[in-house]
């Protein structure tokens, strides 16, 4: 098993996301909030 990660494996491409993504993804996490209230967590999006 040692071997199988010590080697560089040349065929992995980088990806990187789309500025779309990254965006979306923002703006969905700026959009979520959590409540707290008598041990009971509410989930809302405010959009």
């Amino acid at each position: 098993m040692a071997k199988i990660y010590s080697k560089k494996n040349e065929d992995v491409k980088c990806v990187s996301p789309k500025k779309e993504t990254i965006s979306f993804l923002l703006n969905y996490s700026k959009a979520l909030r959590i409540v707290t209230h008598k041990n009971i967590q509410f989930e809302n999006i405010l959009n």
